[in-house]
């Protein structure tokens, strides 16, 4: 005889549901990564489904029943579920926490940017630590057995791995030492940007042209590292150019300062300079300097304008940039003769030959 479940039961099916679905929704908008999302997502939809069916012991029993033994040391296929999902239960919190923390450290204006990024890192491996401590210890493992067997692993991660270390070492150090953080423009080799922000194993340079550029945290500390906003905005910058000999050097100088004063972003303290620096091939060399106090906003630029008004300041004023001349000296001289004076080559090969006449034949 078949009979209806009771309302209870029904009740508790509906419930069971509605619990799946806001424990997905959840999860779909808090957990950040993929693939925790759809763990916890996998799990919490066959936990419900054998809740609903009865089978909860059942299938314990029978994971627990899967199990590897060594001595004092046993491990079930039960305990490794339950650990894979209270550890992606607490990572989940412990990088939610940290986000949140990071992100009120960061509107603190107290606390310097490396600072900020230092305290934020430190946050995240602390939380990640006791997360990991704690799910551990839940699913009753004992840590202490575990310690010949990391100590092992650890030696192993250490010759294996030094680069890595090395550049997670670098990264604390350049975090406590203020030397960059982000924002500062800097030009390591043939990189210059911007830092966007300070990793563990790298810091990200993003360049003009939009391109980011990760770069190893053990190359700042080993290699020399030009920060054109370290402790001054302040850049001085120079160009080169030349004029003619014929030019007044001091009216030369007088309109190459009034050209680099143009440009808004130039500085009128310090002011602009101009020096003679020396007499070349064809020209007379000078060398402008100008100061700026936004580098960020990029040096070439700011050369380009000032070149241009510098241009349009020489032409003005009927200063020429020459071009560069060669003078040939003919040491000996060479007879030309004019191709009337000469006669052909061929004219002579084709002159006909006189012949001499013959003899007249005697009469008998």
């Amino acid at each position: 005889m078949t009979t209806w479940p009771s309302r209870s039961y029904l009740i508790g099916v509906v419930a069971s549901i509605a619990t799946v679905w806001l424990a997905t929704s959840l999860i779909s908008k808090l957990v950040k990564s993929p693939l925790v999302a759809r763990l916890l997502t996998v799990s919490v939809v066959v936990l419900v489904a054998l809740q609903i069916l009865g089978a909860i012991p059942i299938a314990a029993s029978v994971l627990d029943a899967a199990a590897l033994s060594a001595g004092e040391f046993r491990i079930s296929l039960l305990t490794v579920v339950k650990t894979i999902f209270i550890l992606s239960v607490l990572l989940t919190i412990s990088q939610m926490i940290s986000g949140f923390t990071e992100t009120r450290l960061q509107s603190l204006d107290e606390i310097s940017p490396s600072m900020r990024v230092l305290a934020g890192k430190l946050v995240r491996v602390g939380l990640f630590t006791i997360a990991i401590v704690l799910g551990l210890q839940s699913v009753g493992l004992d840590l202490t057995t575990l310690t010949v067997f990391s100590g092992a692993i650890g030696l192993g991660l250490g010759f294996g791995l030094q680069k890595v270390v090395s550049n997670l070492v670098s990264g604390v150090i350049l975090l406590l030492d203020k030397s960059v953080k982000p924002g500062d423009v800097i030009e390591v080799g043939d990189t210059f940007g911007w830092i966007s922000k300070l990793g563990a194993r790298f810091v990200s340079v993003v360049t003009r042209d939009g391109r980011e550029y990760l770069i190893p945290n053990e190359d700042l500390i080993t290699n020399q590292v030009v920060n054109w906003s370290h402790t001054n905005p302040r850049v001085r910058l120079e160009v080169e150019f030349g004029v003619s000999y014929e030019s007044d050097p001091l009216t030369v100088r007088k309109v190459a300062i009034e050209a680099a004063a143009q440009p808004k972003r130039v500085l009128g303290v310090p002011a602009p300079v101009c020096h003679l620096k020396g007499y070349g091939d064809s020209s007379v060399d000078y060398v402008l300097r100008f100061w700026i106090s936004d580098p960020s906003d990029g040096v070439i630029n700011i050369k380009s304008d000032v070149l241009i008004a510098l241009w349009y300041g020489l032409k003005q004023n009927g200063i020429g940039i020459p071009y560069p001349r060669r003078d040939i000296t003919i040491i000996k001289p060479v007879a030309v003769t004019s191709q009337a004076d000469e006669t052909p080559v061929a004219a002579k090969r084709s002159r006909p030959r006189s012949k001499a006449p013959k003899p007249a034949a005697k009469s008998p």
